[in-house]
């Protein structure tokens, strides 16, 4: 797998929310494979957080921007020119959406398509990794995983605004991408992820860890609820297998993927990058 890894030396790639605990981790994987790092996203909140540790203001390009600013955004493609795009720029909590719906639908959606005008604008993109999560899906209780072509849909905010974000991008993909011979663009949906630097509010490992630095009893919000976990660098991994993929073959890779483990089967994130770089 030598070649997904060479594959981003010197490539100038551009992170939304870079910020953010996975943002952090992709920023901090793609300097240390060689990338030339753009990110842009709010500051960090907290002096604790990922990417505060990992030291990454001194280590990328980091540009404090809002999603929801299109001018700011339009400003660092023109600036920077990338060529290849991760979008995880986001609100991604759920209870926060119940605070903030507007809010939430405002970065969430219209964000998502500030970023896709501003790919189709910039000739320099040749791959987008467009990132979402599988709460896009319309939740049916079922005892199955979702599919791709599953139908989308959700009853909260969060939701609602990831499946939005998913109808924006087929939108943008049919009517500009399609025809750009030299640029592949994918949404990617993974769910829960755990990896070290995640202090976010209402994730199961970040409050069992603040729940024994206080000394308290661990409770569980919903204990009879079952979701599927990774690890925060498998999805990532996926994305950056992708990310060549489409560079190399922009169209045979284009549309919707999913991220994350299987109870059906024994295949893992990376047995299926490896099918991608066959």
């Amino acid at each position: 797998m030598n070649g997904v890894f060479s594959f981003f030396k010197d490539r100038r790639v551009l992170i939304t929310g870079d910020t953010g605990f996975k943002g952090s981790w992709l920023s901090h994987w793609l300097n240390m494979l060689g990338a030339d790092v753009t990110g842009y996203a709010l500051p960090p909140k907290n002096r604790g957080d990922l990417f505060n540790q990992l030291r990454l203001q001194r280590r990328i390009h980091h540009v404090n921007g809002d999603i929801r600013n299109s001018a700011g955004l339009r400003k660092v493609f023109l600036h920077f020119r990338p060529e290849i795009v991760f979008h995880l720029a986001a609100q991604s909590l759920v209870r926060v959406s119940y605070a903030d719906p507007a809010g939430t639908i405002e970065t969430n959606v219209a964000g998502s398509a500030h970023l896709l005008d501003a790919v189709r604008r910039q000739p320099s993109v040749r791959a987008l990794i467009y990132i979402t999560s599988d709460k896009c899906y319309l939740n049916k209780e079922w005892a199955w995983a979702y599919r791709e072509n599953d139908e989308l849909g959700g009853r909260d905010p969060y939701s609602a605004s990831k499946a939005a974000a998913e109808l924006i991008f087929a939108s943008y993909s049919a009517s500009y991408f399609a025809d750009r011979k030299t640029l592949g663009a994918a949404s990617v949906r993974a769910g829960n992820v755990i990896g070290g630097g995640d202090w976010a509010i209402d994730r199961i490992v970040p409050d069992c860890i603040r729940a024994l630095q206080k000394n308290r009893a661990i409770e569980l919000r919903h204990p009879s609820a079952v979701r599927p976990w990774q690890h925060v660098l498998d999805p990532l991994y996926g994305y950056l297998v992708l990310a060549a993929r489409l560079h190399a073959h922009p169209k045979d890779f284009s549309g919707s993927w999913n991220f994350g483990p299987s109870i059906h089967s024994s295949r893992t994130v990376h047995e299926v990058a490896l099918y991608f770089w066959r």
